[in-house]
């Protein structure tokens, strides 16, 4: 591959969070007010997290996204240049509002209340071709926000940056509508060579009830698939389920999960990028993932490349049969 003036083009959602923390943050109506242990204005969207945290580990990125002409799309673009991330592909539109998101966080659950705004209006059209020709990998989150729009074209976007020699993966995130995809997203699988969805969303694209099952019906849509399980780490199925395992590193006491699957990605592309083997990939990505839980907000914890590597050094890959997982 040509020497790259990116390692990373992430393209999905961009918005500010507003994190509230505390033992019982189930909002009290009738005009009750409540106290909570804390509330944060952060950078929000899968996306964006994942841009953060790549850059954060030292990856050259670009955001793709779209916000509005306000003063929250304001905010979030001067936070994530605040990063190091290159916003200047994020499409700002006029005359609409910025999506936002407000997250009810209870330790390792959460509740999330989203208005899109205009960060359903992303579309593959606004990934600029000399954008990818500058770039080694290509990440997507949060498909199912924007499937109106990023999902007409995503396969072919997707197959473009491999004709032009990036790698690529998809984290769809999880469907508000539960419809949970269509020929779109399982065109899209088809091109991506890494899919990372959490245990619901496999279990809900694939139509599967149980893990293994799942898992099996997901790679043989696609390539490599690396599903999410939390605190448990992630269940690695390397493309035709040569060798799937199971990857864990040592249990931290979470503060909030905000975006922890999101990190997760930055960590798996991190280590792609530098040439690891997919499960040495994966304990990165459960080694930014945890550590990411120890403060409010997806981007609350700044996780370093040494960081990453020491926790992931301890993590534990343990060999395992879909048809008893």
């Amino acid at each position: 591959m040509p020497n790259r003036s990116l390692d990373l083009i992430v393209v999905g959602d961009c918005n500010p969070d507003l994190v509230v923390t505390g033992d019982d943050v189930t909002p009290a109506f009738g005009q009750a007010e409540k106290l909570v242990t804390g509330m944060s204005l952060v950078i929000g969207g899968s996306a964006s997290i994942t841009a953060v945290a790549a850059a954060r580990l030292g990856l050259r990125v670009a955001l793709v996204a779209a916000v509005g002409d306000d003063p929250a799309g304001e905010v979030i673009l001067s936070l994530l240049s605040r990063e190091g991330v290159d916003t200047g592909a994020v499409a700002v539109r006029c005359g609409q509002p910025t999506g936002m998101t407000a997250v009810l966080s209870q330790g390792a659950d959460r509740a999330i209340l989203t208005a899109p705004g205009a960060m359903t209006t992303v579309t593959a059209a606004d990934v600029p071709d000399g954008l990818l020709a500058r770039a080694r990998h290509l990440h997507v989150s949060g498909y199912f926000l924007l499937a109106g729009s990023l999902g007409p074209g995503l396969a072919g976007l997707l197959a473009a940056a491999r004709r032009r020699g990036l790698s690529s993966s998809l984290d769809t995130n999880y469907d508000p509508a539960r419809l949970w995809g269509d020929q779109r997203l399982r065109a899209a699988l088809a091109q991506a060579d890494v899919f990372l969805p959490n245990e619901a969303e496999a279990r809900g694209i694939s139509g599967e009830c149980e893990l293994g099952p799942a898992a099996r019906a997901l790679v043989a849509v696609g390539r490599n698939v690396v599903i999410k399980l939390g605190a448990r780490g992630a269940l690695c199925v390397p493309a035709g389920s040569a060798d799937p395992c199971l990857v864990a590193v040592p249990e931290l006491r979470p503060v909030d999960s905000t975006g922890a699957g999101d990190c997760f990605n930055a960590g798996v592309i991190m280590g792609l990028l530098h040439g690891l083997d997919l499960r040495r990939a994966v304990a990165l990505g459960c080694a930014v993932g945890a550590a990411s839980t120890a403060e409010p907000g997806g981007t609350g914890a700044r996780i370093d490349r040494q960081t990453a590597f020491s926790l992931a050094s301890a993590a534990t890959i343990t060999s395992t049969d879909l048809r008893s997982s």
